[in-house]
């Protein structure tokens, strides 16, 4: 049986076991078109605010630590709050879920935070 919550590149090709494709960036990424994405759900409001994508972007090396406590406060406020229980609910339908970025380097993005807090929501429900 496959993961409930897969993180893959919006460049990768895209997969049968992909399941119910969900963009996890504020903006559109560059140069991919719609089609070729292929993401069925665009859910902006569980990624960082604005300021802190462009707070921690400017330093990632020493801010790590502190965008992972602020993110996770982020999520847990109201604003964040329908997104997130999108999100759990398109996993608790069934999944399998795949969460898209544009991001480089997936491990030092928003990425990993999302899907731990997703987890977390997942146990408490």
């Amino acid at each position: 049986m496959s993961e409930p919550v897969r993180v893959r590149r919006v460049h990768d090709p895209v997969e049968e076991a992909d399941g119910t494709r969900v963009l996890v960036d504020r903006l559109w990424p560059r140069g991919v078109s719609r089609e070729r994405a292929a993401v069925d759900v665009w859910l902006k409001d569980v990624t960082p605010s604005g300021a802190l994508r462009t707070w921690y972007h400017n330093d990632r090396a020493d801010r790590r630590e502190e965008f992972v406590e602020r993110y996770r406060a982020e999520l847990d406020d109201t604003a964040h709050t329908e997104a997130v229980e999108r999100l759990a609910g398109l996993v608790r339908d069934g999944g399998p879920v795949t969460l898209i970025t544009a991001a480089k380097d997936v491990g030092d993005s928003h990425v990993p935070v999302l899907v731990d807090h997703l987890q977390h929501v997942m146990k408490r429900t």
